[in-house]
């Protein structure tokens, strides 16, 4: 029995708490001053949060009577705090390389570092680049024959007759301008200096684009498709900071590259946290414990 009186009075003593906070010190401390992106711990780590928690747990038990209510809501903060972090650890992280147009049903696992099934089929329907103004210079043709040399930005436009053409966009990497053509205020057709084209037969222009300056990427996003024998679970748009959801599981474009023969796909990052609501939940449990607190120790008030 005496045996287990100590072994109780130990898990609830400061002496146990400051063991396992050194412990997490040199746990994570040394990864802060390191280019190691993941902290994560994965068992070792749950241990200790779980025994700072139990620590806590005891603690508040022995003495709940004497404890303030500011202090006891901030021991119930806490602990919902290390409960998300240790329901966190359960969750991943999981990447893929989706070409546009195609769709896959797997992706890389980095917790268990292989290629693991997704549960549901991942499609980029398309990918969306949105460059800040580049200068460009556009060539017009007529036949063989050279109408004009225009110099301007992406988002200006420029005249030849009674048409109005409008530079909308460049594809950078494809060096393929899109242009809008205008007869009046009459949107007649869309055109690229590639060479595709939806003009009247009738048009006697081509465009070409002669040169244009390089210029940084404003922003870009993907347009994501979740499915599971053939039925459709959730689409819509994925960004950097604005994901795609569902079910808790979140979908990030993260980058976009081209492949050796010029075929454009996207990266998708897919991270499922099921512990994030409860860290938020203790914080703010824990924030309330300290208003409550403050108010006590500088404004006498009696909670």
């Amino acid at each position: 029995m005496k045996r287990l009186e100590w072994v109780y009075q130990f898990l609830a003593s400061k002496k146990l708490t400051i063991i396992v906070f050194l412990v997490l010190g040199l746990i994570f401390i040394p990864r802060t001053f390191s280019e190691e992106t993941d902290i994560q711990v994965g068992y070792l780590g749950n241990i200790f949060f779980g025994l700072l928690s139990l620590n806590m747990i005891l603690c508040t038990v022995q003495r709940i009577k004497t404890l303030a209510k500011s202090v006891l809501i901030m021991h119930i903060g806490i602990l919902v705090t290390f409960a998300g972090v240790v329901i966190s650890s359960f969750g991943y992280i999981a990447t893929v390389n989706v070409y546009e147009g195609s769709s896959v049903d797997t992706v890389y696992r980095w917790d268990l570092e292989k290629d693991a099934p997704l549960g549901v089929d991942l499609m980029v329907k398309s990918v969306n680049l949105e460059y800040y103004a580049n200068p460009v210079r556009v060539g017009v043709l007529r036949g063989e024959e050279k109408e004009g040399l225009f110099e301007l930005k992406t988002g200006e436009s420029f005249n030849m007759d009674r048409y109005k053409i409008l530079v909308d966009s460049l594809e950078v990497i494809e060096k393929n301008l899109h242009l809008s053509v205008y007869d009046g205020d009459r949107l007649i057709g869309f055109a690229q200096t590639a060479g595709n084209n939806d003009l009247p037969s009738d048009f006697p222009y081509e465009f070409k684009l002669v040169a244009y300056q390089d210029t940084a990427l404003k922003r870009a996003w993907a347009y994501l498709e979740l499915s599971r024998d053939s039925k459709i679970l959730a689409e819509g748009i994925s960004k950097v900071n604005g994901p795609l959801n569902w079910q808790g599981i979140n979908f990030h474009h993260v980058n976009v590259d081209y492949d050796d023969y010029g075929n454009r796909y996207a990266g998708i990052q897919i991270t499922y946290d099921p512990g994030i609501n409860y860290v938020y939940t203790g914080f703010i449990i824990l924030s309330i414990g300290c208003l409550m607190y403050a108010m006590r120790r500088f404004y006498a008030y009696r909670f």
